[in-house]
């Protein structure tokens, strides 16, 4: 794993077209801000990794959907305000646009 430093409003790239950068820093919280092409997929961790259960399960069922109330692979763009703890998923085909 690399570890960097920033300060709020220094940025990383990543593979040419991939901008991360610290926007704000309360506490023990840290607002990064991401800039990615539209083709690319950003998931929290705690999103990939149910989303990732959830096509294990699917995949020894047989069965193409996801259970009732569990995050879709297909899920739609979700945002969260900054207090909240609710998982989010991005997918940059839905959004486009960037912070």
């Amino acid at each position: 794993m690399l570890y960097l430093t920033r300060k709020i409003g220094e940025s990383i790239v990543i593979d040419d077209d991939i901008e991360v950068t610290v926007v704000e820093i309360r506490g023990k919280s840290i607002k990064l801000g991401l800039s990615f092409p539209a083709e690319v997929s950003v998931y929290r961790r705690e999103v990939f990794d149910r989303i990732q259960a959830e096509k294990a399960i699917a995949g020894e069922t047989g069965a193409g959907g996801t259970a009732s109330g569990t995050v879709s692979e297909t899920g739609a763009d979700h945002e969260r305000n900054e207090d909240d703890d609710a998982p989010v998923a991005h997918r940059a085909s839905a959004r486009a646009r960037s912070r």
